[in-house]
């Protein structure tokens, strides 16, 4: 089969780029932020990660080989495939850190939830992609239940707030992106007024105790700041630390001395900006918003309705991700568990991330291309 040339003149290489500097940094600040302490063995965090790279291009290089179109077949059963998995995760998954989140498969872990948020955007995708009127009531009632309400149920059982929230965020940006009718958004705005108070008292009563621990932290973190506000003061020290041009690499303090917790994962930013510092910071953040300027532009010369919500959903997919990762790490968001993408240790979550960014990838290769 002869390759269409215009596939690899419009390979977007730049966001190829972005994605490996980000990654490439992200390992050599795992390697910093988990260095020991005198003659101690370095743990190889770093190493792991550096192979989890490599699973991962190979991933994004084989799903860009195909087309797009494909996933518009097969979405439907993979995301009730994804479903699956985080019901099994409640029957036979591994616990850790209070949570149940983890399926083994021989040496293996991983967690299906970073599978199941692909295959969610691909499924509401195909549906809103079939949809051409505004969403009435009705609708959105319709949608929420077959493709948020049992997931969103699942992920909450395991817990895992913040994979939750972001499930949340996409559906509700999405169905936005769509098109709802005015009524629908004044009743929504509306029950969602009225019903605060009664379901914020539900949703407190179900949260586990560290999990009601890092909300308090994050609206008191003074309260209690060697206690539960620990990895939120612990983490603005980190970062404030860094000053304007930061310490240097492998000269922060506050990881090696063990000083903030979940530095390799959870808070990998706040090494980051501590020996990189403001500036460093500054041109992090550039870096991630380019990617997802080129995603929106992904989204927009998408040539069909599925490309165009299959490339706006990882957008905000990864925008939430951010957002939130960086809103933890400067005490303007909870600690929900949520990684910094291509940056924080954790195999599966870096293999989702690619096959994200080789979704977009592929949309903008095959713009061109006619239907068949």
């Amino acid at each position: 089969m002869k390759l269409d040339r215009r596939l690899i003149t419009n390979f977007d290489w730049l966001m190829l780029g972005l994605v490996l500097t980000l990654s490439i940094v992200g390992i050599a600040t795992i390697f910093s932020a988990t260095r020991p302490i005198g003659e101690a063995p370095h743990p190889t965090f770093y190493l792991r990660q550096s192979v989890w790279m490599g699973i991962s291009l190979v991933g994004l290089i084989s799903v860009v080989s195909m087309d797009y179109r494909w996933f518009h077949r097969f979405s439907y059963p993979f995301f009730a495939l994804g479903v699956f998995m985080l019901g099994v995760i409640l029957v036979a998954g591994h616990k850790g850190m209070g949570a149940q989140r983890w399926l083994a498969i021989g040496p293996v872990s991983f967690q299906p939830s970073e599978i199941t948020k692909i295959s969610f955007i691909m499924a509401l995708s195909r549906h809103l992609a079939e949809t051409s009127k505004l969403l009435n009531m009705r609708d959105v009632a319709r949608i929420f239940l077959v493709f948020l309400a049992v997931p969103l149920g699942l992920l909450l059982a395991q817990p895992d707030l913040g994979t939750g929230l972001m499930f949340v965020f996409i559906f509700t940006a999405m169905l936005l992106v769509a098109g709802v009718k005015r009524q629908v958004l004044i009743a929504l705005v509306l029950t969602v007024a009225l019903a605060v108070p009664f379901l914020g008292s539900v949703f407190w009563s179900g949260l586990k105790q560290y999990q009601k621990n890092r909300i308090v932290a994050f609206v008191k973190p003074e309260m209690d700041p060697s206690g539960i506000g620990y990895q939120i003061a612990q983490s603005k020290i980190t970062v404030g630390s860094g000053g304007f041009l930061g310490k240097g690499y492998t000269k922060g303090t506050q990881g090696v001395l063990r000083f903030l917790p979940e530095k390799h994962t959870d808070f990998v930013f706040s090494i980051f900006a501590e020996e990189w510092g403001f500036i460093g910071s500054v041109i992090f953040i550039g870096f991630f918003l380019l990617i997802l300027m080129r995603g929106l532009e992904t989204a927009v010369k998408a040539k069909d309705r599925y490309g165009y919500f299959l490339s706006v959903g990882i957008v905000f997919l990864l925008a939430f991700y951010f957002t939130v990762n960086i809103g933890m790490t400067l005490g303007l968001a909870p600690v929900v568990g949520v990684p910094l993408p291509f940056m924080s240790y954790g195999g599966t979550a870096l293999v989702t991330n690619y096959l994200a960014i080789a979704i977009l990838i592929n949309v903008k290769m095959r713009r061109f291309e006619l239907f068949y």
